[in-house]
């Protein structure tokens, strides 16, 4: 009894088989799966049925067919010999920016000086790294002071020396900051904004503090210090220099601040380089 098959004719598992003719035929059922499907399981299927109970054996079938098709089951895998990839070319141009600036502060800065304090300096100072501002303190009389100190703000060049005004003469010069607070014990406090020049200290703002007031309440403050009476303005400027904030104590925190900056901005720098190259 014979049997079609993808085209070709395959007598019944009992009948004698004429092994050159059964193995061609298998050959062209296994492609003709392979090119429909491309499946190997079904292919291995198909050549185990067929090849039951013959006496050439399945596995002899099996694997010449198998063996036609050996590039096609095969996966192939491809490795690359670079272990890693390399960081992108920007990152790479970044980090020799970020360490050429570094070499440049280091050898513009001397970052191992020490601020010497002068001896009537009246004020503790707390410096606490990686902060952007130090604190004074002192005690005077029954009082308690504090002052923040921010980071100067640096002018370079000359002003315009056709300009005689007082505001034309700041502008030109280097500043720093301040907030001076005045406590004493209990009750409100005294809270002054002010910037200190070479020469003078100028208050740009004056308030009463009540710590006993919640955030969402908003306290009286007061008229701008500049619209003060003249002689109470005077007065208030008298009463900072007692407590020690003077153009001498300025001074000194100006050029200790800048110092402070150029080490802060070292240690930033390096902060910067071990993230990029991270």
């Amino acid at each position: 009894m014979l049997y079609m098959f993808n085209g070709c004719k395959i007598s019944h598992p009992r009948t004698p088989l004429n092994p050159s003719k059964t193995l061609a035929c298998l050959e062209m059922a296994f492609n003709s799966i392979l090119r429909k499907s491309g499946s190997f399981v079904r292919a291995l299927a198909v050549a185990g049925q067929l090849t039951k109970n013959n006496h050439l054996g399945h596995r002899t079938l099996t694997f010449t067919a198998i063996n036609q098709h050996k590039d096609s089951f095969i996966p192939k895998f491809h490795f690359s010999s670079v272990a890693a990839q390399k960081k992108p070319t920007s990152d790479e141009n970044l980090l020799r920016i970020i360490e050429s600036e570094i070499e440049c502060a280091q050898e513009t800065d001397d970052h191992n000086a020490v601020e010497e304090v002068p001896s009537n300096f009246p004020f503790k100072i707390i410096d606490n790294a990686g902060q952007q501002t130090i604190t004074l303190e002192r005690t005077y009389q029954d009082e308690e002071i504090k002052v923040e100190v921010l980071m100067p703000d640096l002018v370079t060049g000359e002003g315009n020396e056709d300009d005689n005004d007082n505001e034309s003469e700041r502008a030109s010069q280097s500043s720093i900051p301040l907030s001076v607070s005045v406590y004493k014990k209990g009750g409100p406090y005294l809270q002054f904004n002010c910037v200190g020049y070479p020469d003078e200290i100028v208050i740009d703002s004056l308030s009463v503090k009540n710590p006993d007031l919640t955030e969402d309440q908003i306290a009286y403050e007061g008229p701008d210090f500049q619209d003060l009476d003249e002689n109470l303005q005077k007065s208030f400027h008298k009463y900072l220099e007692i407590r020690g904030i003077k153009p001498s104590t300025t001074n000194f925190l100006h050029e200790y601040m800048i110092n402070k900056d150029s080490k802060e901005y070292l240690v930033w720098l390096n902060k910067l380089k071990s993230f990029v190259q991270a």
